[in-house]
């Protein structure tokens, strides 16, 4: 007789539905992801206007001190992929955290230039080794085709807890008062403490119970032992592979477009704009809103399409949002606000699908005895694009209200032509990845959860 298998719940066939993973079994790790955006959110929204009202410094020499900051950082990514093949992605991402709430310590304690710098440093240590971490974390959690769907999962996750922070400190920034500014970072050095303890306490997988085991610990010795059996690797490996360094290029163009809220958006709304500085609250809001109720939905679209098509269109929803941005200088004020609304809806659109992609292909691109090296380097763009925003945005809003929205619009056309063909197959074996990298369209027709 042939054998039935049994219908799906309908709380399974409600995440099938809306392009969830199967969640069972993962709460530690979803708890994890969300107070962590949340304390990400808490602060990345208002650091720079934390440092404006707590010390009187002025907002280039903050925005200068932030990114020296970052930049001492630069370097840091190249050792953590060292740290990611050794330890493993769970330790350097509760590590990371735990990093980062000595800086939120410290910011509280910060009164001068370079106090700024040093805290920032360690901030962004932290967070580097987080974000480093979160890809191949999500990788390990993740269950076979439905691999995407936890890529677009936990970027909804972030995006509930970055923009429900956003929310709250726009708030506290209406309200005005120094106290209220210094209790989010102090809440935000608990959530970050308690992310890192639910990440290191994440229940092992047999892969990583197997690697920690006395077997796993034998075959690391025998491979440091005998270079020459070795597959070939390090970062020279890496630096000669074009195709994973286009995908880093390109990255460099999302890093600059997903500071635009935390460093662009209300200084914008508030100075050239002249509008209410609620309304920043409401488009954060509207964000957070489209991500979390489109994310999942767009990445079951996106994942039996090519990664390299999706890349494109959001490239291009990322040129269009930032000239509906820019173009609001030359409108009448009553239709200020419906562009504003106009505007985020387009660059929510692009943050919903260049996220999935970048972040998966930037793992499954690099040879697994080397990711954590790809990754380092793959991470040197977030570092660099993070470092520079700062500065640089704020420098050309001083130089004219329209300059950053056409810098933001330029670099987003010139990474199409970097994009294209990124998802070919390398013609060199050496080269990483192959197959694994492509639009898992027929995975998804054997998937039992579909």
């Amino acid at each position: 007789m042939p054998h039935h298998s049994p219908a799906p719940s309908a709380w399974r066939r409600i995440q099938t539905a809306w392009g969830l993973p199967d969640l069972t079994g993962k709460g530690r790790f979803v708890t994890a992801n969300l107070i962590d955006s949340l304390g990400n959110g808490l602060v990345g929204a208002f650091t720079l206007v934390f440092f404006v009202k707590t010390t009187s410094l002025s907002l280039v020499a903050i925005g200068a001190a932030l990114t020296a900051g970052q930049l001492l950082v630069l370097p840091v990514p190249l050792f953590l992929g060292r740290l990611l093949d050794s330890y493993g992605p769970r330790t350097v991402v509760a590590v990371g955290n735990w990093i980062s709430v000595a800086g939120f310590i410290g910011f509280l304690f910060s009164h001068a230039a370079w106090q700024i710098v040093l805290w920032q440093v360690m901030v962004q240590l932290g967070s580097t080794a987080f974000w480093m971490g979160s890809s191949p974390l999500t990788v390990t959690v993740a269950r076979g085709v439905e691999r995407a769907r936890w890529f677009g999962f936990v970027r909804a996750l972030r995006n509930i807890g970055v923009g429900f922070g956003g929310a709250v400190s726009a708030v506290v920034l209406s309200i005005g008062t120094t106290t209220g500014l210094r209790a989010i970072m102090v809440v935000n050095v608990v959530t970050f403490a308690v992310a890192g303890w639910l990440v290191l306490t994440l229940p092992r997988t047999e892969e990583e119970a197997a690697r920690s085991g006395p077997a796993g610990a034998a075959e690391r010795r025998t491979a440091q032992s005998e270079p020459a059996g070795k597959p070939p690797g390090g970062y020279r490996t890496v630096l000669k592979d074009i195709r994973y360094l286009r995908l880093v290029a390109t990255n460099i163009s999302f890093v600059f477009s997903s500071t635009v809220i935390a460093v662009l958006l209300a200084v914008y709304v508030a100075e050239n704009l002249h509008v209410g500085s609620w309304v920043v609250g409401v488009l954060v809001v509207l964000n957070t809103a489209l991500v979390a109720l489109l994310q999942t939905l767009a990445s079951r679209w996106t994942e039996a399409r090519r990664p390299v098509t999706v890349l494109v269109w959001a490239l291009l929803l990322n040129a269009a949002a930032f000239t509906a941005f820019g173009s609001l200088l030359v409108l009448p004020g009553w239709a200020v606000i419906a562009g504003l609304l106009i505007a985020m809806v387009l660059y929510t659109a692009g943050e919903i699908l260049s996220s999935p992609p970048t972040s998966e292909l930037s793992v499954v691109m690099a040879p697994d005895h080397l990711r954590g090296r790809y990754l380092g380097v793959y991470q040197m763009s977030w570092s660099i694009g993070s470092a520079l925003a700062p500065a640089l945005l704020t420098a050309l809003l001083e130089g004219g209200a329209a300059l950053p929205w056409v810098f933001l619009a330029a670099i987003s056309v010139l990474a199409v032509p970097v994009v294209l063909g990124l998802d070919r197959r390398p013609a060199s074996a050496d080269v990483a990845a192959p197959a694994r990298d492509a639009a898992p369209a027929e995975q998804l027709d054997g998937d039992p959860a579909g």
